[in-house]
Formats: structure tokens, C-alpha cells, sequence
């Protein structure tokens, strides 16, 4: 009794709250403070026993603090979260940064659309909107023409364009227009008679026609010598560059750009079915222009661009060393833990609890932030015209900025009501991927399948491609009675088969695995609810931080600077007042 008269009125309440042992709910398993055999905690402890105890405890408390959200450890310790305020501030000026590249991008593909419809009606006789897939040729003289018109209006381009287009140049020459024509080596067809005789290699004749000033060139001057075989005729091919100046970004205050239209256009013979087929196309390649002078423009705008790029790149530094030093801090903490359970325990932690130490949301926004610092130093590059690589900055800031609006489920996760739906995406993930690895086997089978047998007959199944597409549309019930309609009949075994596939089909992934995927959602969403409602830990890292029953605001997770000297690390405010109570009564 003399030893519990040395011990104060709280510390005793302590001593007999714990005593008791402190049970979860995981398989009876009690994780006492103090190393008995009999899984108690002694009435009478010695100074080692003391040690041992305030070491379990703080370490409790120590794995409890990290798992806190901002602003329970705002609470325990009065740490700001400048993580969180710069998670905020990097989404607001990341979109910001996403919408102004987006405009500026957007002028440079209506730009190219519009000159790939210019060059079309230029180029193309008779051409209208919308026919690019029915425009082709049916007679020689058709034929001829065409070719004719292509290059008639290549020579004159200077007089009837109205834009700004011009021929390219190398060493002070006008590049020329390339004309060649692909076809079988040698033979002879004779379909009257069912023969034919082929040399399957193909020979390749062009002739290259230059612009010349004034610009004016008689097109059949150049079409007297081309004869072209009809029977043996693969291809025809037209080839040429030309210049222009995407101008329109003067107005935004930004430097304009040169372009470079490699156009190709198709005449496609290679069925020999009557049809000959006729393309443009253009590839487009985006220079810095040598020589320009913007008058009436101040670089101010550009150099504000340039700036807010570069807060944006030392935010996103900022934010991927925080992110890393956390990473970092969960992998020194998951080893401490495993060692912690080793020593004291003799257990191995499964790797269930070891993978809770390494949040997964930190690799999201690490690599969030790669993206978006690698996107925005390209961003510059286009700024100040080193490079034009549109397409890849558009991927790197596109895919960074999903992953950051991605990123904010973590901290609407803090949220009781919000949170369970994460947990229940995270639990069920596993299940659904195994689910979906299944139905695939189901659903390529049904895409060759419907490839081989339907491809003929329906043009939605020409292509595995288009095949898959049109499957998906179905499973998500769209398209499907022009899928049904448009199903041809001239084959009515085929026709037949098509409606047993369709049905089929349908019926197997409307009915059965979208329900089953479904289900399986919906039962981990179950499990998780009643878990909680019951309060039950989970895995044994919760029920061994469960322990400690010390609340946030509570002040036992404060750091002091000078090392207290109370026995009890977790009682500073009981060993406080008994040392002011010692010293009134001295």
C-alpha cells in the first residue's frame, strides 16, 4: 500500500483504467502496455514496467498521430496544413493554367481545320462539304480531269487563293509538285474470259511539275506524256508543301507561328472495282518564323505567361518534395511498426497493415506533379517558339490536371459521409478487377465472332475496332435498334445468325454481368457500412491503435521542447499539478 500512497489521485485512476487491459474486437487479441505472461497488466509495477509502459503508449499514440487527417492534427499539435492549403491553391492555378493553354491550342486546330477544308475545295473539283467519304471517280476522262484540276490550281495558286498560302522554297527554288503512279509491272487481265496473267511487282513512275512565274502553265502540257493503265493502275498519287501564317494570335498578344502543309492527295484504285477512290489529307509541321516584327504589341503578356509557368513549376516542386517526405516518413513508420510487433509480440505484420503506411494518394499527386512540371517547361519552350509540340504538352498538362481533381477525393475522404464511398471504391477495387478479366474473355470472344461472321454483312463489324465500339454502345444500351435494322439480308443464314448473336449477347451482359458487376459494388459497400455501425477494427493495426483512447484536442500529442520528467508521457497535465501541489505544500 506504501507504493500506492507514492502515487498521485490521477495517476492512480490511470493505473486502474489500464489495469484492466484494453481488448479489440480482432479475434480477442489485447495488446497489454507491460510484458506478462498472463496478458495483465501487474498492480505493482516496477520502474521497468513503467518504461515499458510509457513506450507502448507513446508509440500508440505516435502511429494514431499519423493516420490523423489536417485537422485532427491541427488540433493535436497545432501544425498548419500547408499541404492541404497547397493542394488547394496548386488545383486553382493548374486549371487556370489547363483553360488558357486550351484556348491557345484551340486556335491552332481550328487553323488547321480550316486550311485541310480550303486545300479540299481548292484542290478537289467539284467538291461539297460532308462528301470526303463518297468522293471518287467512275471514268477515264473523270479521271484525267481531276488530275488536271489538281494541277491547274496548284500553278495558280497566287491568283485565286485567298489566303495567306505560298509555295515552299529550297536554296531559292520553288519545291514542285510531285505526280506519280503506282502500278502492276507487267500483265494482262481478260475477265471475259476468266484468265489473267500478273507480275505482282509494282512499279513506280512520277513527274514533278514546278511553279513557275507568272504561274501560268497549261495542265495538259503536263498530262501529255503520263498514260495511265487502267488495268494494272494501283494508286495515283499527288504530293506538295505549302506555307502559310496562323496570324489570328496576334489579337491574344501572342507570337504568330509558321506552318508547313505536306499535302497528299489519293486517287485509289487498288480494288479495280470500278470505283476509284479520291483523298486529301495533310500533315502539318509547326516552325518558329525566322524573321518577324509585331508592331503595335508589348511582350508584357508574354512575360506574364512565362512568370505564372513558373510559379506553377515551383509549386508543383514544392508539392512533390512534401509528398515525397511523406512517402518517405510511411515507409520509416511501417518499419518501425514491424519491428515494434516482432520484438514485443513475436508476430509478422501481414502485408494488409504494412500497406497501410503507404497512401497511395501521395504516388498520385507525385506523379501529378512530374506531368504537370514536364508539360508546363514544354509550355515555355512553345512560349518563347524553341519547339511546337502542342500534342505532347496537351497529353502531359491534360493527364496532370485529371490526376489533381482526381486527387481531391483523398481530402473529401476526411468527410464521415464521404469517406465510406472511398473505402468502398478502394475494398471492391480487387474484386472488380478480377470480375472484368472474366467478362473480357466473354466479350472478345464475341468481338471475333461477330468480326468474322458479321463483317461482310454490317458495316459497324467491318473492323475489330468498330466491332468493339459497337458492342460497348450496346452493352450501355445505345444504338441498338440501327444495329439490329441495318444487319443486310442477302444472306439469310447469316441473318438468322445475327439475330441469335445480337439477342444473345445483349441479353448476357445487360442482364447478367452488368448486375453481377453491380452486386459486387454493392455488397463491399454492405460490408463496410455494418462494420462501422458495429465499430469493429478492421485490420490489427486498428484495433492496436484503438488503444489509445486520447482524443485530438486533448494535448497528450504535443511535442514540449524540454523533456518532462513524469514517468507517464501520457499523463504531462497530472504530473504538472502534482508538482505545483508538492511545492505550495514545501
Amino acid at each position: 500500500m506504501e507504493q500506492f500512497d507514492e502515487l498521485s489521485d490521477c495517476e492512480m485512476h490511470f493505473i486502474i483504467q489500464h489495469s484492466s487491459g484494453q481488448s479489440s474486437d480482432m479475434e480477442g487479441t489485447v495488446y497489454t502496455s507491460v510484458d506478462d505472461p498472463n496478458g495483465n497488466a501487474h498492480p505493482l509495477w516496477s520502474e521497468s514496467q513503467h518504461l515499458d509502459f510509457e513506450e507502448v503508449e507513446c508509440f500508440r499514440r505516435k502511429l494514431k498521430y499519423f493516420f490523423m487527417n489536417p485537422c485532427e492534427k491541427y488540433k493535436a499539435r497545432g501544425r498548419k496544413p500547408w499541404k492541404l492549403l497547397l493542394q488547394i491553391i496548386k488545383i486553382a492555378i493548374i486549371t487556370f493554367q489547363l483553360v488558357s493553354f486550351g484556348l491557345s491550342n484551340q486556335m491552332v486546330v481550328t487553323f488547321k481545320e480550316e486550311n485541310l477544308m480550303t486545300f479540299r475545295h481548292l484542290f478537289l473539283k467539284d467538291y461539297t462539304d460532308g462528301s470526303a467519304d463518297t468522293y471518287a471517280v467512275y471514268t477515264q476522262t473523270d479521271m484525267y480531269d481531276y488530275m488536271g484540276h489538281v494541277i491547274e490550281q496548284f500553278t495558280n495558286l497566287k491568283n485565286i487563293s485567298v489566303g495567306n498560302h505560298a509555295y515552299e522554297k529550297a536554296d531559292l527554288k520553288y519545291t514542285p509538285l510531285v505526280l506519280c503512279q503506282e502500278s502492276y509491272r507487267n500483265g494482262s487481265i481478260s475477265p471475259g474470259n476468266e484468265t489473267f496473267d500478273i507480275d505482282a511487282q509494282v512499279d513506280v513512275e512520277c513527274v514533278k511539275i514546278y511553279p513557275v512565274v507568272p504561274f501560268r502553265n497549261n495542265n495538259n502540257n503536263h498530262l501529255a506524256n503520263l498514260t495511265l493503265d487502267f488495268k494494272r493502275l494501283l494508286a495515283v498519287n499527288i504530293n506538295f508543301t505549302l506555307k502559310a501564317i496562323n496570324l489570328q494570335t496576334v489579337q491574344h498578344h501572342e507570337l504568330p507561328d509558321c506552318y508547313d502543309f505536306d499535302i497528299m492527295i489519293t486517287f485509289n484504285n487498288r480494288a479495280h472495282s470500278g470505283r476509284i477512290k479520291v483523298d486529301l489529307d495533310q500533315n502539318v509541321e509547326i516552325k518558329e518564323c525566322k524573321d518577324w516584327n509585331v508592331k503595335g504589341a508589348s511582350p508584357r503578356n508574354l512575360v506574364l505567361i512565362l512568370f505564372f509557368d513558373t510559379i506553377i513549376i515551383l509549386t508543383c516542386l514544392t508539392s512533390l518534395t512534401l509528398c515525397v517526405r511523406s512517402v518517405v516518413t510511411g515507409i520509416k513508420l511501417q518499419l518501425e511498426y514491424v519491428h515494434f510487433f516482432a520484438t514485443r509480440y513475436n508476430k509478422t505484420v501481414p502485408w494488409s497493415d504494412r500497406m497501410e503506411f503507404i497512401n497511395g494518394w501521395y504516388f498520385l499527386i507525385i506523379v501529378s506533379d512530374s506531368l504537370t512540371i514536364i508539360g508546363s517547361i514544354i509550355k515555355i519552350e512553345i512560349q518563347i517558339k524553341n519547339v511546337t509540340s502542342y500534342d505532347i504538352c496537351s497529353i502531359l498538362l491534360g493527364t496532370g490536371n485529371m490526376l489533381v481533381w482526381i486527387g481531391v477525393l483523398r481530402y473529401m475522404g476526411y468527410f464521415r459521409k464521404y469517406n465510406i464511398l472511398i473505402i468502398t471504391l478502394r475494398a471492391a477495387f480487387p474484386n472488380v478487377i478480377r470480375f472484368c478479366c472474366c467478362a473480357a474473355m466473354i466479350y472478345l470472344g464475341y468481338c471475333f465472332c461477330g468480326w468474322i461472321v458479321l463483317g461482310p454483312y454490317h458495316e459497324k463489324f467491318r473492323t475489330l475496332n468498330t466491332v468493339s465500339e459497337c458492342l460497348f454502345s450496346l452493352i450501355n444500351g445505345d444504338d441498338m435498334f440501327p444495329t439490329f435494322k441495318d444487319m443486310q439480308q442477302k444472306s439469310y443464314l447469316v441473318w438468322l445468325y445475327s439475330r441469335v448473336y445480337l439477342y444473345t449477347f445483349v441479353s448476357l451482359f445487360i442482364y447478367m454481368v452488368l448486375s453481377l458487376f453491380i452486386t459486387l459494388i454493392t455488397d463491399t459497400y454492405e460490408t463496410i457500412k455494418h462494420q462501422r455501425q458495429d465499430g469493429s477494427a478492421d485490420t490489427e493495426l486498428h484495433a492496436f491503435m484503438s488503444e489509445c483512447k486520447d482524443l485530438p484536442n486533448s494535448g497528450h500529442y504535443r511535442l514540449d521542447k524540454k523533456p518532462n520528467s513524469c514517468l507517464f508521457c501520457c499523463l504531462p497535465q497530472c504530473r504538472s499539478d502534482d508538482q505545483e501541489r508538492l511545492q505550495t505544500e514545501s
